[in-house]
């Protein structure tokens, strides 16, 4: 009788640690919602090197490019590229780079 209630107070003791302790499958939908707030958007900029680094830079602004491999060979011109944007962070990840169109001139743009 002893060795059964010693089992269901270890058992009991046991499963109200694991209910307690942190659950790691909560932390990844965590990161995942940061990702989700970014959204994807089309923007046209000129790629600017500034040292080892490269910028996107728009009327508004200069974005942090995150993945500047992609924009390598696009210094110093004109680019349309989609790309996830993040705002409080000033940075943007691109995920395609493309020449604009005769109609997506830079004076377009301004307008």
């Amino acid at each position: 009788m002893t060795t059964f209630l010693s089992a269901i107070f270890s058992l009991c003791f046991a499963l109200s640690i694991a209910a307690l302790s942190p659950d790691a499958t909560n932390q990844a939908p965590r990161k995942t919602q940061a990702i989700a707030g970014a959204r994807l958007t089309t923007i046209m900029g000129t790629v600017q090197e500034d040292g080892d680094k490269l910028r996107f830079v728009t009327d508004q602004r200069a974005w942090k490019v995150d993945n500047p491999e992609i924009l390598k060979g696009h210094e110093g011109h004109y680019r349309h590229v989609k790309a996830y944007v993040y705002p409080e962070t000033n940075s943007i990840h691109i995920t395609e780079v493309k020449l604009p169109t005769a109609s997506e001139t830079e004076k377009d743009d301004i307008k």
